[in-house]
């Protein structure tokens, strides 16, 4: 069985909120002194790929992590292999930069790479990356492959050639059993990436990283985006006043919020 993981570089989105810096001009964010990391929902669907991986033991199971950006660091990119990825595929490009892509245009990149694998039996990908959070990429790969998807998966199990999906809902979840290959959104709910040890961090480096650029997937350049962001701003924050009411007796402090509440036109 052939698994791909999508997976995506981030500034770390725990960093401090003054590092990050709008451009006006080119309405980007730019992470100022923030290392990057592995966006977490992407080591949910990782996570959840090695599961599978553990439970087919008696089968060969091939998990390739896929990464497309601008400059991807190997030094973040082998968390992947570390954990058990058995092999990384990177797509650099100057017009794949975070927020220069947006959603059809980076579904399109992935699924082009993935293509160019050839070979695949499912594919996993997070709700949402932890920059952007827009949560359209996994769909958009599958509507390009013409391969079902399920959303929002929290178990994935592989039976007799389908991949048997437990999907979140607003009541709990529901069973959808699809054909293979299909596209899988992890969720969350699948749980944390397990830990890589210091002898897995180690072998990681002995493990195979293929490196592309556009032209190795047949495309020229920045592809056209699909949504036109006009402006890009952080939300000002809103100063909060305390009020306290002052009375000799609860009822008397309930009558006195009671008009005063009146007065400010809350109730």
């Amino acid at each position: 069985m052939n698994i791909i993981v999508c997976v995506k570089q981030v500034p770390d989105p725990e960093g401090p909120q003054d590092c990050f810096v709008i451009n006006s001009e080119t309405l980007r964010v730019e992470p100022r002194g923030i290392p990057p990391v592995l966006s977490l929902f992407d080591e949910n669907g990782l996570e959840a790929a090695l599961r599978i991986k553990d439970a087919l033991q008696d089968q060969e199971v091939k998990i390739t992590a896929v990464s497309i950006g601008k400059k991807i660091s190997n030094a973040v990119l082998q968390k992947a292999l570390a954990v058990g990825a058995d092999e990384l595929v990177k797509v650099e490009d100057a017009a794949f930069e975070s927020g220069a892509l947006d959603s059809h245009a980076a579904a399109s990149v992935l699924a082009s790479t993935i293509r160019k694998i050839g070979k695949y039996d499912l594919i996993f990908a997070g709700r949402q990356a932890a920059d952007w959070n827009a949560g359209q990429v996994g769909i958009g790969i599958a509507q390009l492959l013409g391969i079902p998807a399920v959303t929002l998966a929290r178990k994935v199990e592989i039976e007799d050639g389908h991949s048997v999906t437990e999907r979140v809902t607003p009541y709990g979840y529901e069973v959808v059993k699809t054909p293979l290959p299909s596209l899988i959104v992890a969720s969350n709910e699948v749980g944390e990436m397990r830990y890589p040890t210091m002898i897995q961090r180690r072998e990681a480096k002995k493990k195979p990283v293929e490196s592309w650029g556009s032209n190795d997937l047949g495309l020229e350049g920045a592809l056209p985006n699909r949504i036109v962001l006009k402006r890009l701003f952080a939300a000002e924050m809103r100063k909060g006043q305390c009020n306290i009411i002052e009375s000799e007796t609860p009822m008397e402090a309930g009558k006195n919020l009671a008009e005063r509440l009146r007065n400010d036109g809350i109730v």
